[in-house]
């Protein structure tokens, strides 16, 4: 028999009481999605949806993971080197511009 881990719950009770009522609206065919307001079919999506609810009502919710791209970090030169341009070939083409109008 394998032993439980001890220490403190990640979810509330009200948090648990929330997904139960969506699961519910799920199975009844009245839940809807936020903004486009399509019915929820999956389950995972009802869950989420549960959890989502339960936070904004201030139940015991771990924080949502971010995703990779908002987590990520802009590096310098991306950031000088942004839109994909590149800004050494736009100065030659003015120099060369110039000599040719001198001649």
């Amino acid at each position: 028999m394998a032993s439980k881990k001890k220490g403190k719950k990640k979810y509330g009770a009200a948090a648990s009481r929330t997904v139960k009522k969506v699961m519910g609206e799920r199975k009844r065919g009245s839940l809807r999605s936020g903004r486009s307001k399509k019915k929820v079919t999956s389950r995972a999506q009802a869950v989420a949806i549960g959890l989502s609810e339960a936070r904004a009502a201030g139940a015991k919710v771990p924080r949502k993971k971010s995703s990779k791209k908002a987590g990520r970090k802009k590096t310098a030169g991306a950031s000088a080197n942004a839109g994909g341009r590149k800004k050494s070939a736009k100065k030659s083409s003015k120099r060369s511009s110039k000599k040719s109008a001198r001649s």
